[in-house]
């Protein structure tokens, strides 16, 4: 009786001391099932910094947390100029800006220099000598503002335009005045175009075009 008490009471567990206990804990631990579920030092940076995003936007902006506001916002633009730089790369800069188009001669005409010599040429191939003289004289004056030559204030008539592109353009001469006198009679005067005024015209136009001052014209010189 008394060796089967004796075998019960070894059966049944006593507590462990503290070294026991501290003992069996750390080898718990070591169990590779915990080592797998501890943070890594990346989840422990990334927390790091969302904890400290998250005290910046829900803190008031006080006399401490303002100027750490504008260093981070600082940071961020100097990171988007450079994310935009390494993407799009820098901007073009050009040597100078050509001017938008504008109205000419008391007509808002937003066609090109190339565009209203081949309009000209063709009017020439019709015989209708007005229009060809009209939009060839306009050619004249778009390719001239648009190579940034001649920058006419709004109202600007023809003969004062073709003043300026003659101080300009020494080669033009006194054809520039001839030809905005051909200009005002046939557009203004009602008088009729013809082949010789036409011919004038174009004649001053290719010696713009082929004056190469400030922006070369990129529109090709219609017959």
């Amino acid at each position: 009786m008394i060796t089967a008490l004796r075998a019960l009471v070894s059966a049944v567990p006593l507590l462990p001391d503290p070294d026991e206990a501290r003992e069996w804990a750390e080898r718990e631990l070591a169990d590779p099932v915990y080592r797998a579920a501890e943070p890594t030092p990346f989840d422990r940076a990334a927390r790091a910094v969302l904890d400290f995003l998250e005290r910046l936007f829900t803190a008031p902006v006080s006399g401490d947390w303002g100027p750490w506001a504008f260093v981070v916002l600082a940071v961020l633009v100097i990171a988007a100029i450079i994310v935009a730089l390494l993407i799009w790369g820098r901007p073009r800069v050009t040597a100078r800006a050509r001017p938008a188009a504008r109205a000419l001669f008391d007509e808002d005409d937003g066609r090109s220099a190339a565009e209203l010599r081949a309009d000209a040429a063709a009017a020439a191939e019709r015989d209708d000598w007005d229009a060809a003289t009209v939009l060839r004289f306009r050619a004249f004056a778009r390719g001239l503002t648009e190579r940034g030559i001649v920058d006419p204030p709004p109202g600007a008539t023809a003969r004062a335009f073709a003043r300026s592109a003659g101080d300009a353009l020494p080669a033009l001469g006194s054809s520039g005045l001839a030809a905005a006198a051909v200009f005002d009679d046939v557009r203004y005067l009602g008088r009729p175009g013809t082949a010789d005024a036409y011919a004038l015209v174009r004649r001053l136009d290719e010696t713009a075009v082929a004056s190469r001052v400030g922006i070369p014209d990129a529109g090709a010189v219609a017959p």
